[in-house]
């Protein structure tokens, strides 16, 4: 699966989610009109007597009530107390998420057992036979067979022919192997970064709040260091499972960089030794 499959999905569940908190919405609307029109009277009546009750919680959208029963009301709050600079974090979550999958899948696809390809392709490289080694090759998925298919296709040319395409191979894998690395580095520098951003603009809420009542008072502050504390807690919750992932993937890399070197050398030996009989 390619990437932009990965994130063409997410955008159409993202629409999906949109969409549905919507008629969720509406339909809240559309039942709360029929039960003001059949129960007017004992809405007025208590209305009248839960005004304190009704402004100290307001109504709930619908998108805000569906991220509710999906995510739980905790997270929700949290995220909604923690002020703008939670969304660019969420943004980048996503993003992480939607490369992670890929990546995971992409490398999970291109990994084989060398070994075993190995003990399949020299016989006939050996021999001579190769229309069948390079059969082979297009039968078998990764990076590997891909280096030593192109250089099968110029082995009527010499080594140093093969050599030159098994290098300008390896520069095109390694191209590919390395994607989404970028996206996963952006997020782990840039989620601690806002969520500093946030701790700033909470502190600075937190002073305004002690220049607006002319004294220092525990229960003024606490908002804003509130802010403060969600947006770091925030960026590193999001920044440390990413870097993890990150690092898991460079191992992955590296491991079939080395399969790409053994695979290339003992192809080469090979024909070395044709050369030779």
């Amino acid at each position: 699966m390619r990437k932009s499959s990965i994130m063409l999905l997410i955008v159409l569940f993202a629409f999906q989610l949109v969409f549905a908190g919507n008629l969720f919405a509406q339909e809240t609307e559309v039942m709360e009109e029929g039960t003001a029109v059949g129960n007017e009277a004992v809405q007025e009546t208590e209305a009248a007597v839960s005004d304190d009750k009704m402004e100290e919680s307001p109504e709930v959208g619908g998108m805000e009530k569906l991220a509710k029963a999906i995510f739980g009301s905790t997270a929700v709050n949290i995220f909604i107390q923690g002020g703008f600079t939670m969304w660019p974090i969420l943004i980048l979550l996503l993003w992480a998420i939607a490369t992670i999958i890929w990546k995971l899948v992409s490398l999970q696809y291109a990994k084989i057992k060398v070994e075993d390809f190995l003990d399949k392709l020299l016989p006939l490289v050996k021999d001579k036979r190769y229309d069948e080694a390079i059969t082979l090759c297009e039968e078998t998925r990764g990076p590997v067979s891909v280096i030593v298919r192109m250089a099968l296709l110029k082995v009527d040319k010499g080594v140093e022919a093969v050599e030159k395409a098994i290098e300008a191979a390896s520069v095109l894998e390694m191209a590919f192997l390395e994607k989404g690395f970028v996206p996963l580095n952006t997020t782990i520098n840039l989620a601690p970064m806002f969520g500093f951003f946030g701790t700033i603009i909470g502190m600075i809420t937190a002073f305004d709040d002690i220049a607006a009542a002319g004294e220092v008072d525990p229960t003024i502050v606490a908002s804003g260091i509130k802010i403060a504390l969600i947006t770091t807690a925030a960026g590193l919750a999001v920044a440390i499972p990413v870097q993890f992932f990150n690092n898991m993937f460079m191992s992955m890399v590296d491991g079939m960089v080395i399969d790409m070197q053994k695979g290339s050398e003992r192809l080469i030996e090979t024909l070395v030794e044709n050369q030779g009989e």
